[in-house]
């Protein structure tokens, strides 16, 4: 009798045990998958939003501001995963010199877990900052 019991705590720390790892993979993934995601939206989008008419006039680098915000919620939109809410702040978009600072909040259906009927759910924050940089050329 006392094996058995022994044998039933195993299988529950099993079980237990699987169910943490499934809930960690998934909060690690959807940090990696919005980390790489804002970063790649966000250069893209710079790239998208340079003034190229002050650039052939008098070199400067800059970027337009409706253009980068335009481009960027497009971009991440159309890449975003389906199961999780986003709320997306853009703090400051410097034109000259072309910097931005962005900060997106998700909270997924598949992050989220349930004891006792009670739901608990993580809040993922990711924030870059970018600056884009070039060589001037002659």
């Amino acid at each position: 009798m006392k094996e058995s019991f022994w044998a039933m705590m195993v299988v529950g720390l099993g079980i237990v045990s699987i169910l943490f790892i499934y809930y960690f993979q998934s909060v690690t993934n959807t940090s990696e998958h919005n980390y790489e995601l804002v970063k790649e939206s966000t250069e893209a989008a710079m790239f998208d939003s340079l003034d190229l008419a002050a650039y052939r006039q008098d070199r400067t680098i800059r970027i337009d501001r409706e253009k980068f915000v335009d481009s960027f919620l497009r971009r991440f939109s159309e890449n975003a995963s389906l199961s999780n809410e986003y709320d997306i702040k853009i703090y400051d978009v410097n034109q000259k010199p072309p910097k931005v600072s962005i900060k997106v909040t998700s909270r997924g259906s598949d992050i989220a877990f349930s004891i006792t009927g009670e739901s608990v759910n993580s809040y993922i924050t990711t924030q870059i900052d970018g600056i884009l940089e070039a060589k001037y050329a002659n």
